[in-house]
């Protein structure tokens, strides 16, 4: 079986991007394929776990009744954001009727844990706020408001760093490739203008220059797990993620991305598939694979339509 073959036996929520990325097949395909995510497989089941109150789990950024002391033995990953961020990855449709009436649901009565702001009004974190976004730009929901507050954090360097507000003035990878791509959904939503457009640009030139994963004063990898691929990946960072956001965009490759690329083709098996590694600690609805040093889905997918995209470049 190829890995395209082996992709193909799995969730719509796959099937439909391999048609889309991989194996070139018609619109009218790739629509029908997307349309069964809200109907069967992960999709339904994570649209099934929202409560009578409009939120997963009870809560916006956290569970009901999360204990903080707890965080230290993994964040949980079930309650509305990282729940509506992985619908959004599997590419559910926004249109359907069962989506429309759960994000309505969200909007109407999701607070965040903050101060209680409405869900897509944002709270303060850029990394929550840049997720929403996101979110909101693919589900149709106003997100301007937060969009505007996150372009007047940007830092000098080009970044974006949850611990601005604490004082640090240099930029962060995990929240630049958050902010990065929610401005990128907003604007391929329709939102676009010179002022977003040129803010990610800033945030694309700080991680290239850093050859997406290294340290700009010394050369030196700044994380080892940024060199291995997780999914889901929540906030967090790693290089087949910020690959796969260039790739998103549209634009060229850039030559200072070409280590990251070598990285990611070595990490390919002999049968053709990429590993899951380095999954992210915490409580989830259900499992999407089978665990690190499994052959991953998710992985093999991103990974071949980014290196499809790289190869398809002129040197």
């Amino acid at each position: 079986m190829s890995p395209t073959e082996w992709l193909l036996d799995s969730d719509p929520a796959i099937r439909w991007q391999v048609l889309r990325d991989l194996a070139g097949a018609t619109p009218e395909a790739v629509a029908a394929e997307r349309d069964r995510i809200a109907r069967e497989g992960w999709g339904a089941r994570l649209l099934a776990l929202q409560g009578p109150d409009g939120q997963w789990a009870g809560g916006a950024c956290f569970p009901a009744g999360f204990n903080w002391h707890d965080l230290p033995k993994g964040q949980p990953w079930t309650s509305t954001l990282p729940t509506l961020q992985l619908l959004r990855e599997l590419g559910i449709d926004p249109a359907g009727a069962r989506v429309r009436a759960a994000i309505a649901a969200v909007r109407e009565h999701c607070r965040w844990e903050h101060e209680g702001q409405p869900f897509f009004s944002g709270e303060v974190e850029p990394c929550i706020n840049a997720r929403t976004i996101a979110i909101g730009a693919y589900f149709g929901e106003d997100v301007t408001a937060i969009v505007d507050r996150l372009l007047a954090e940007q830092l000098e360097d080009g970044g974006w760093n949850c611990e601005a507000e604490r004082g640090s003035v240099r930029s962060s990878f995990a929240t630049t490739i958050n902010v990065l791509e929610g401005l990128l959904a907003f604007d391929q939503a329709g939102g676009e203008a010179p002022a977003t457009t040129e803010a990610r640009r800033r945030g694309e030139e700080y991680l290239l220059t850093r050859a997406l994963f290294r340290r700009a004063s010394t050369g030196e990898a700044v994380n080892p797990a940024w060199l291995q691929c997780s999914y889901p990946y929540y906030w967090h960072y790693d290089i087949l993620r910020a690959l796969d956001y260039f790739r998103a965009t549209g634009s060229a490759p850039d030559r200072r991305m070409a280590e990251a690329v070598a990285i990611l083709r070595a990490k390919r098996d002999p049968d053709g598939t990429w590993p899951l590694e380095n999954t992210h600690p915490g409580a989830i609805h259900f499992a999407l694979e089978d665990g690190d040093g499994r052959p991953s889905r998710w992985n093999t997918l991103r990974a071949l339509r980014v290196l499809a995209w790289f190869d398809a470049a002129p040197p």
